[in-house]
């Protein structure tokens, strides 16, 4: 990445995050990948007990992988196999003492824009876990609201339909067919533009193109 755009990015992070504030969210940001990994070490607590919503962003960080190896209570999704053991897993994961995501979308002004199937990810997001940590490379930045639901329908969505196989439009044509299928991703559109909770929500912004 050009010298310019590094510039640029750092600076749009900074009138991002005085807006975070204003939403009684903090903010922080990171230039490399390295950096939020750090950061996140700093922020979590060992013995705390941590979880995340499907997140490209997560994993390309090494965020999950540091994780992984510290002395934390994981709560991995993926070891819930039937629908049973999927229900029990929600059930610790909204109790969990992080909850770690990436957001489909942040406006400048600060807000976080969110596009769900199951609803998981942003239910936790809403309420539950005592706090959530939103993973988000500077390429989920967007002018506003109006801006971020076409972004995420027509980039994102059929980026993780392709990787979720889901057999909707989106995976189909590579576009948003604005469809009512089984496998839609597009149930829940979910604007977040403030936290009521002290502390709760931390965006960590990142200086790289992360996730769809």
């Amino acid at each position: 990445m050009d010298q310019a755009k590094k510039e640029a990015w750092a600076k749009q992070a900074q009138t991002i995050i005085k807006n975070l504030a204003k939403r009684n969210m903090e903010g922080y940001y990171c230039e490399t990948s390295q950096e939020a990994v750090g950061k996140v070490l700093e922020l979590v607590e060992e013995g705390a007990s941590v979880t995340w919503g499907g997140s490209v962003t997560f994993q390309e960080t090494g965020v999950k992988e540091a994780l992984e190896k510290g002395n934390y209570e994981i709560l991995d999704r993926s070891t819930a196999k039937t629908p049973e053991e999927q229900r029990a897993f929600y059930q610790k994961a909204v109790g969990a003492d992080y909850f770690f995501m990436s957001t489909n979308a942040i406006t400048t002004d600060g807000e976080l824009v969110n596009i769900d199937g199951n609803g998981n990810r942003v239910a936790c997001l809403i309420h539950g876990p005592q706090h959530v940590i939103v993973l988000a490379g500077m390429n989920k930045v967007v002018a506003d609201i109006e801006s971020a639901v076409p972004r995420i329908r027509n980039t994102s969505s059929p980026a993780n339909a392709a990787r979720l196989h889901t057999n909707t439009p989106c995976e189909i044509n590579g576009v948003c067919g604005d469809c009512q299928s089984p496998g839609c991703m597009c149930c829940e559109i979910v604007v977040t533009r403030r936290s009521r909770h002290n502390g709760r929500i931390k965006v960590i912004l990142i200086g790289e193109e992360l996730g769809y």
